[in-house]
């Protein structure tokens, strides 16, 4: 049932400055609009790219990921006074990772057009698949605005070497995204992939031996700054989540209460006994002893993690190893 998901061998080199000062002016009386296109997301193909009135808009198509820096150091240059990310949860990840070398902390507002199979952060924002690149900027001009921070997960030895994006998982959670692309082969996509994947994974965890792969640990260690474990010191845990989203497809709150900042959610192992609770964990209920369940909930700042296997963030993998995840830039995006 499973299907390859795109891994990474690296994690992209960012510049430790940005390349260039963008000293935009006071907003124009027509906005320039920077417009990053993935012709390849699900809702792209064979469609002409957006354009809006009252907007001059730059329209670049990037195919190859290295592309992304030089194509965002020219908006930057330009001083664009919006940035578009006309795609998927992976482009946004793309454009966000590479265009911290273009923009640092001054990044323009965002408008995101949500073209992709899923979609964490449209949901997370409002967004539906109508959400059209005109109507985003008359909402713009009316400051219709919501604020959000990336996480930033860098090597550990190389902090130069990081990725940025939104929603991060390990263990089984890198298993149920190969079994997500199967749901989006099904023609289930957003909302109804997330049920999918959730509804089975939950069952092979459940009814399948202690053998099986969707009950097996995986290797992740995770610390506070100084190296002291946190969320207990087992080395196997079943799985991770970690997020600075806000709001979830479905309703799910799978960090609970918690909804602003950095957000790290952690089952040790996948015992029946903590199974039977995990419909009524994802919708925020959570029980009153959590550690003898094998649940932990935290907001740290900052946390280290090391990882035997690899992991997900925004949908593609990323290669095992040991890493800082902390909290990027606050950016604001266009809402309805």
């Amino acid at each position: 049932m499973n299907h390859p998901i795109k891994t990474f061998d690296s994690l992209p080199q960012a510049l430790p400055v940005p390349l260039r000062s963008i000293g935009r002016a006071e907003p124009r009386a027509v906005p320039l609009v920077g417009v990053i296109r993935n012709p390849r997301s699900f809702r792209n193909k064979g469609l002409a790219p957006e354009q809006a009135a009252r907007a001059e808009v730059i329209t670049e198509t990037a195919l190859k990921r290295t592309d992304l820096l030089e194509v965002l150091a020219r908006f930057a240059s330009a001083g664009i006074d919006y940035l578009a990310i006309d795609g998927g949860d992976g482009t946004v990840r793309d454009v966000l990772t590479w265009g911290a070398s273009a923009f640092g902390d001054d990044w323009p507002p965002l408008i995101v057009l949500p073209k992709g199979k899923t979609n964490a952060l449209a949901a997370d924002l409002g967004l539906t698949p109508q959400w059209e690149l005109g109507h985003a900027l008359e909402l713009a001009r009316k400051d219709s605005f919501a604020r959000r921070r990336t996480l930033v997960v860098a090597e550990a030895e190389d902090p130069q070497a990081r990725v940025q994006g939104f929603m991060l998982g390990a263990g089984v959670f890198t298993r149920s995204i190969s079994l997500g692309q199967s749901a989006h082969r099904w023609g289930a996509f957003n909302s109804l992939a997330v049920f999918v994947t959730t509804f089975w994974t939950l069952a092979q965890a459940f009814l399948a031996g202690s053998g099986n792969a969707w009950r097996r640990p995986t290797g992740i260690r995770v610390t506070d700054e100084r190296g002291d474990p946190i969320a207990g010191d087992d080395p196997q845990r079943y799985i991770l989540l970690s997020s600075t989203l806000e709001n979830f497809p479905m309703g799910l709150k799978p960090f609970g209460a918690m909804r602003k900042g950095l957000k790290l959610a952690i089952l040790d192992r996948p015992w029946r006994k903590s199974l039977l609770r995990v419909p009524q964990i994802a919708f925020g209920r959570q029980p009153k002893d959590p550690a003898r369940f094998g649940y932990h909930w935290l907001a740290p700042d900052s946390y280290l993690m090391t990882l035997d296997d690899r992991f997900i963030l925004d949908g593609e993998a990323f290669p095992p190893g040991a890493y800082r995840v902390s909290l990027g830039p606050e950016l604001r995006f266009v809402v309805p």
